[in-house]
């Protein structure tokens, strides 16, 4: 009944393991019984865990990828510690496997449930409000999609106390992740965590295509859409194109893995190459979903604390839509050094090269749209100007690597370690936490202390240049990637620097949960009920803050770009409206989040070859789903009324705080 799992699953032989397990364990049971005291469950459950306000959802996402940041984050300073330490012959203080698997699950963690769920969280948040409507396409899919993300984070980190995790690196290649050279259900949890979370990214895609092509405001137009809006819109669809291929490609390494079958491995006509291509056909218009969505919060940032419009709005949208084409045609420069020959890697060299016009394209708009605004020093701008530095660095060094002849002598170097760094910190991380310092009013009404927002921006910036700087030097020196010690003396400075700079980010991520904690303390002080604390341009700040669940009381009629900017200027911003209509909302669910733990019932089930309860697990699924589509009672109407009561009620407080 219970397959291959037993109590030997358990490494009790691990002091590591077991004490993390142990403080893990004893913060879970203190939450729980904070949650319990203060009789909080039905609140959850009612507000957060059935909802299908895409507002909360995206604040779900958000938090997941806080809460696996910190994870990720103890893999890195783990990591950097053991090399800083392995020199000279000294073994450092962790085992190989076990370094092996924590590089592994640190890229893992970073790029699915760090990175993915802080992108699709600003989508959630944002989209709608930018667009003018009331909810995402199709909400039980947008609540769904959360909770299958949520429980493939779930067994990556159940992997760490129960079994043990891919030690391949976080893209798998065969023939190392293949049955005979990881025999371990390590490779099993990468396989099966990765396809439920890419199906509910996949759900979220689909999800998103839908409400910006066919939920917009009457009059916004393709060419009136906000810039964020259009990066959230190639994103999705680039997402919808992708992420099927990774569900194949995962999926044909699961039957090598249980079936027997050869697609990657050289018996019976299989070829490894073929899994190198297609996880990359995936992974480079991955990098694309995650940075343009910070490109396009950057985009909203900068005109607001610039005091200016956009500077080329058109080329910034043609910029966006060449990137998301141009991103399908560089996936080989992954593996210049594998044999494709001179002609292949000449052109994946040149379309690597193409590709970084249009992002040059933007930056200069950005930096022009600052020329001559009046520019205010808010936490998101800081995490603006940074990026800009960063990423620019990041984007030269991409250049490099694109030659072939450097990438031969590069490419399996600290250097493209660093590279990689280079543009998911200082775009997507900085990206996203500029957003979250940008939009926080407009969910919780309140605004994030600034002076800890700063302290977040010091430390992660001058982190990073500590931790990956020593990193591009050491690629210059020789030092390979994924090395868990090493023989070479002059090395260690650099390392125990590069441990130093890690350091500094850890403080920077401390001082985030500071600054979350210290603003809720405060939430009353910094209150903003007016709608547009920042004396924003975009549509979104065009509703109360908090927006709310309904978000417009009436949907806008868009006659130009900046609709909210110009309804200010001709003083129609915030003139209550007098005809009120009924609104018709979706109720909430719990479906999704029933099928989502089926989900990862049936997912652990075939880790562990336990065919029974995998049976129960796909049967759960398919039941709820046929339940929830029969269920005919899924919506329902605020009554005009209501509505007039509420916005009536939301604008005596706005004139309060005002």
């Amino acid at each position: 009944m219970f397959g291959k799992l037993s109590l030997d699953a358990i490494p009790l032989e691990q002091p590591i393991i077991m004490g993390t397990g142990v403080v893990v364990a004893l913060l879970g049971l203190t939450i729980l019984g904070l949650i319990t005291y203060f009789r909080q469950w039905k609140y959850l459950w009612v507000e957060w865990i059935t909802s299908v306000d895409h507002k909360k959802i995206g604040v779900m996402y958000f938090g997941l990828g806080l809460v696996m940041l910190l994870r990720g984050f103890a893999d890195a300073i783990m990591m950097r510690t053991q090399q800083a330490m392995a020199a000279n012959g000294a073994a450092g203080y962790l085992p190989p496997e076990h370094y092996d698997q924590i590089f592994t699950a640190h890229g893992v963690i970073m790029i699915f449930f760090v990175a993915m769920p802080f992108v699709i969280g600003l989508m959630n948040v944002v989209v709608p409000l930018q667009i003018g409507a009331r909810d995402i396409a199709f909400p039980f899919v947008n609540s769904l999609g959360f909770w299958l993300s949520a429980m493939g984070a779930g067994l990556v980190m159940l992997s760490m106390w129960v079994g043990d995790f891919a030690a391949t690196g976080w893209v798998a290649y065969p023939p190392l992740s293949e049955l005979g050279l990881s025999p371990t259900t390590g490779v099993d949890y990468y396989i099966w965590s990765l396809q439920i979370s890419g199906l509910g990214t996949t759900l979220a895609g689909i999800n998103f295509v839908v409400t910006i092509l066919r939920m917009r405001a009457p009059g916004m137009n393709l060419m009136k859409m906000p810039v964020f809006t259009w990066t959230a819109l190639i994103t999705n669809i680039l997402i919808v194109a992708i992420f099927p291929v990774l569900t194949a490609t995962l999926a044909m390494l699961s039957a090598d893995r249980y079936l027997g079958m050869h697609f990657f491995t050289n018996e019976l006509g299989g070829n490894a190459m073929m899994y190198i291509n297609l996880i990359w056909i995936w992974g480079h218009p991955e990098v694309y979903v995650l940075i343009l969505p910070a490109f396009g919060a950057f985009s909203e940032i900068i005109p607001t604390f610039s005091g200016k419009p956009l500077f080329g709005y058109k080329s910034m949208v043609y910029a966006t839509a060449a990137i998301g084409v141009l991103s399908f045609f560089v996936w080989l420069h992954h593996f210049f050094t594998m044999g494709s020959g001179a002609n292949v890697n000449a052109f994946f060299g040149i379309m690597t090269t193409i590709i970084s016009i249009p992002t040059g394209v933007k930056l200069f708009n950005w930096l022009f749209t600052m020329y001559r605004g009046r520019i205010r020093f808010h936490t998101a701008t800081l995490w603006t100007i940074g990026f800009m530095v960063t990423f620019a660095v990041g984007g030269m060094t991409g250049v490099l690597l694109a030659v072939p002849g450097a990438d031969f002598v590069l490419h399996n170097s600290l250097f493209l370690v660093a590279h990689f760094h280079n543009v998911i910190i200082g775009g997507v991380v900085f990206g996203c936490l500029a957003g979250m310092s940008f939009w926080f009013p407009k969910v919780f009404g309140f605004t994030l202390n600034e002076f800890w927002g700063k302290v977040s921006f010091w430390c992660w910036l001058v982190g990073y240049w500590l931790a990956f700087t020593p990193l591009y030097i050491l690629g210059f020196m020789g030092m390979t990637r994924r090395m868990n010690h090493y023989d070479h003396p002059g090395w260690q400075p650099l390392l125990i620097v590069a441990l130093v700079g890690v350091c500094i980010i850890g403080a920077g991520i401390v001082s985030i949960l500071i600054q979350l904690a210290v603003s809720i303390r405060d939430r009353e002080k910094n209150r903003d009920l007016t709608g547009d604390p920042w004396d924003a341009r975009s549509l979104e700040w065009s509703t109360a803050s908090p927006a709310p669940f309904y978000n417009f009381a009436r949907i806008p009629r868009i006659t130009s770009l900046e609709q909210h900017w110009d309804d200010k200027e001709t003083g129609r911003a915030g003139v209550r409206v007098a005809i009120f209509e009924d609104i018709h909302m979706p109720k909430n669910t719990a479906a999704g989040f029933v099928i989502a733990v089926f989900g990862f019932v049936l997912s652990f089930s075939l880790i562990w070859h336990m065919w029974l309860f995998a049976a129960v697990g796909l049967l759960g699924m398919i039941g709820t789903f046929v339940v929830r589509t029969y269920n005919r009672d899924v919506d329902y109407d605020v009554p005009a009324p209501t509505v007039a009561r509420m916005e009536a009620e939301r604008f005596a407080l706005a004139r309060k705080a005002a």
